[in-house]
């Protein structure tokens, strides 16, 4: 791996995949309070909310996400009922994250004539975080963040990587401009950007993952971005284990889920984190896997390095 970058069509991608879960329309197919190291570096209550809406237009290579999503738009007023069904249900929280399984200013997925509804809803949290593809940034943005005031907005934004040619490959359709661009109109509003990078896409090896995870996170910080969120990239969408039995993508380690996060506070730039769900299946050793992922939680929260664990079983 490392050398040679397919592209896959929308086509290709879709045969690929496995049925998708049946969800409610008016019903959040998932929500939670966390605790989350915020811009100010206190850690607070996060309530995410995970929103049940129409499927992304973006095939990206890795993306599962469509898993949850709806083949038709929902109905105005659907997306704030979801909002209401989890508060009411949810302890107290300093700051929401309203995630879509896609894109927010996405027209066809959450309705701009819901916005006043939603601002209302959330304007009570400090500070108010949703996902959204660059290419879907514009004016919008710059009016629901008026709408939330005194809440901040921040938009969490796909970077990927900025490995040109790794980019491609994702078929997510952006090219870095369009990142920059994005980063850019979202600042010039007042609005906070964060960034999801990915750790070891496909075609990559492993020193070269960590290696270009590293390279993304200080491009997102170069371009005023305040928080990175490092994804690990793994398998479940249909093509992906496709191209793992092809040998062209493999997960990547626990180990360099340490390193990545360990460099990535090192660089003092702004807030980074590792994204822990299912973050069992990245290490191999029963015997230390629960002490590494503690640690890994606990950077997260403090945002510093600290001791390493060592385990006389796998000798690391």
């Amino acid at each position: 791996m490392g050398s040679e970058f397919a592209r896959f069509s929308d086509r290709e991608i879709l045969e690929a995949r496995p049925a998708r879960n049946v969800v409610p329309a008016r019903r959040p197919y998932a929500f939670l309070v966390e605790p989350e190291c915020n811009a100010s570096r206190e850690v607070v209550d996060v309530a995410t909310l995970f929103l049940t809406n129409r499927e992304c237009p973006f095939r990206c290579l890795m993306c599962d996400l469509w898993q949850n999503t709806l083949t038709e738009s929902v109905a105005p007023g659907d997306i704030p009922e979801q909002i209401r069904r989890a508060l009411a249900q949810l302890p107290p929280a300093r700051e929401i994250k309203l995630y879509n399984s896609g894109n927010f200013f996405d027209r066809q997925a959450i309705p701009p004539a819901d916005y006043a509804a939603i601002a209302e809803l959330v304007r009570g949290f400090e500070t108010v975080i949703v996902e959204n593809h660059p290419k879907l940034c514009g004016p919008e943005c710059a009016r629901f963040a008026e709408l939330i005031a005194p809440a901040r907005l921040e938009v969490a934004l796909g970077l990927e990587t900025c490995h040109p040619e790794a980019l491609a490959s994702l078929n997510k359709r952006m090219t870095l401009a369009d990142f920059d661009r994005a980063a850019s109109l979202l600042l010039e509003a007042g609005i906070r950007v964060r960034a999801f990078v990915l750790l070891k896409p496909p075609f990559i090896d492993e020193a070269a993952g960590v290696e270009w995870a590293l390279k993304s996170v200080e491009y997102a910080f170069d371009r005023g971005v305040d928080c990175c969120s490092i994804i690990a990239t793994r398998s479940g969408n249909g093509i992906m284990e496709r191209l793992e039995a092809e040998g062209r993508f493999s997960p990547p380690t626990g180990a360099s889920l340490e390193t990545v996060l360990e460099r990535g506070l090192a660089m003092s730039r702004g807030r980074v984190f590792v994204d822990l769900w299912e973050s069992e299946r990245f290490f191999a050793c029963a015997d230390c896997r629960k002490a590494r992922i503690a640690r890994l939680r606990e950077m997260n929260l403090r945002q510093t390095v600290l001791p390493h664990v060592t385990c006389a079983t796998c000798e690391r």
